[in-house]
C-alpha cells in the first residue's frame, strides 16, 4: 500500500514562514505529478502548487512569487516553502501524488493534512 505522511503545519504570525513536507512510502513503482491543496473552513479544496516529475512547477495565483515548491525524488518526497503568509492562507493542507504502484496501476494519493494557521 502507499501513504502519504504530512508535517510542518502549526499556527504562524502573518509575514512569517513555514516549511510542509510530505513523504511518500510503500510499494513504489514511479511518483509523477505531485502537489499541495488546501480547504479553507466553507470553502472548496484548491490547487496550491504542483510539481512534475521533472521538476516543472505550477501555482495558483494567490501564492505566487511566496510559495516555493519542490521535491527530492530520492526521498519520494515534496515540500512546500511558504514566506510572506497572510491570514487568508489559513486551511488545512493536502499533499497529493499520483503513484504506479503494484498491481501495474496508476492512482491519485492524499495525505492525511496539515493545519496552517496564520495570525494576524
Amino acid at each position: 500500500q502507499v501513504q502519504l505522511v504530512e508535517s510542518g503545519g502549526g499556527l504562524v504570525q502573518a509575514g512569517g514562514s513555514l516549511r510542509l513536507s510530505c513523504a511518500a512510502s510503500g510499494v513504489i513503482l514511479k511518483i509523477n505529478d505531485m502537489g499541495w491543496y488546501r480547504q479553507a473552513p466553507g470553502k472548496q479544496r484548491e490547487l496550491v502548487a504542483s510539481i512534475t516529475s521533472d521538476g516543472t512547477t505550477n501555482y495558483a495565483d494567490s501564492v505566487k512569487d511566496r510559495f516555493t515548491i519542490s521535491r527530492d525524488n530520492a526521498k519520494n518526497t515534496v515540500y512546500l516553502q511558504m514566506n510572506s503568509l497572510k491570514p487568508e492562507d489559513t486551511a488545512v493542507y493536502y499533499c497529493n501524488a499520483r503513484i504506479l504502484s503494484l498491481p501495474l496501476r496508476t492512482s491519485d494519493y492524499w495525505g492525511q493534512g496539515t493545519q496552517v494557521t496564520v495570525s494576524s
